[in-house]
């Protein structure tokens, strides 16, 4: 077996793999071993027969679970759902991998806080979620710690890429089609490329492989597993990465006409979901660990420009 890649004939089970990290993760993964990637009709996260019975039928060395429930106004109304995918789903996922020495990887949020204070968080500041998604995902996080599953939890925030639904491809859409546009300025964090994420869980995976060769992978990851934040470096507010995407994009083409954008507060834009005001995240127990780095928002969001 070459270093960092799966034993011969193991499978990496990947949920969501029609969402932002999720479609990046199915081109990386294949390098380590198969990945198998159910759609939600043969994997339904809202139902945990459906979990279970995918787990034991394909019996993977590694779960990677970046599905999730993220509809963040919307879980406001419908808690149950929110809860069936975000916690239920996992504490399956935690239970099974257990049972048959499965490692698993799941991708977890800023929202696990309340969002007080400017200093960023570190993975062992008190939690404290003010939305049921926070709430949601905090539980997620928990089931699967007491699981007793070897385990890795990333936490991330402000996700986004070149495709699919996100905060970007909105703003580069509107700022076509409106003269103002005005963006939220006091909630502090940092993007997160879908793909710098997907790029440093293949990282994890083979550094945990490699460290578990002639070892059960349980033993890898009681070393290595935990809680680790891996969001862009840097920070900005949801203004201060409009305004630059606008910016970029005026660069690229100077004779088109782009909306001007103005800083507005929270209190402003109400939303059915409190969002927290502080999202920035220290992400050293990341680079020590694993000697991964997460790319500087404004470097992805120039490259994530370039591609499109």
């Amino acid at each position: 077996m070459r270093e960092g890649r799966l034993p011969a004939g193991a499978r990496i089970l990947l949920t969501g793999a029609t969402g932002q990290v999720g479609g990046e993760l199915v081109k990386l993964l294949g390098a380590l071993g198969e990945v198998v990637a159910p759609a939600r009709e043969g994997m339904d996260l809202a139902n945990a027969g459906s979990v279970r019975e995918t787990i034991r039928r394909v019996r993977p060395r590694w779960i990677v679970n970046p599905g999730a429930y993220t509809a963040v106004d919307k879980a406001e109304s419908e808690p149950e759902l929110a809860y069936a995918v975000n916690a239920e789903a996992v504490r399956v996922i935690g239970e099974e991998a257990r049972t048959i020495g499965t490692g698993v990887i799941h991708f977890s949020t800023d929202y696990v806080f309340d969002g007080s204070g400017n200093a960023p968080y570190r993975e062992t500041d008190a939690t404290g979620p003010v939305s049921v998604y926070g709430a949601s995902k905090l539980a997620g996080e928990k089931a699967l710690a007491e699981s007793g599953a070897g385990h890795l939890i990333f936490r991330t925030s402000w996700v986004y890429g070149g495709v699919g639904k996100n905060f970007l491809l909105t703003i580069l859409k509107l700022t076509r089609e409106r003269e103002v546009l005005r963006v939220v300025g006091d909630q502090h964090g940092a993007p997160t490329w879908s793909r710098d994420l997907a790029e440093m869980t293949a990282r994890v995976i083979g550094r945990c492989e490699a460290t578990a060769q002639g070892r059960e992978l349980a033993d890898a990851l009681a070393k290595l597993g935990g809680v680790y934040h891996a969001a862009g470096a840097g920070e900005t507010t949801w203004y201060g990465f409009a305004a630059e995407a606008a910016r970029m994009q005026r660069e690229a083409e100077p004779g088109v006409r782009f909306a001007e954008i103005e800083a507005i507060t929270t209190a402003d834009y109400p939303t059915a979901a409190k969002r927290p005001f502080n999202s920035r995240m220290n992400c050293s127990k990341l680079a020590e660990g694993f000697g991964w780095t997460m790319m500087d928002w404004k470097e992805s969001l120039r490259k994530v420009l370039l591609e499109r």
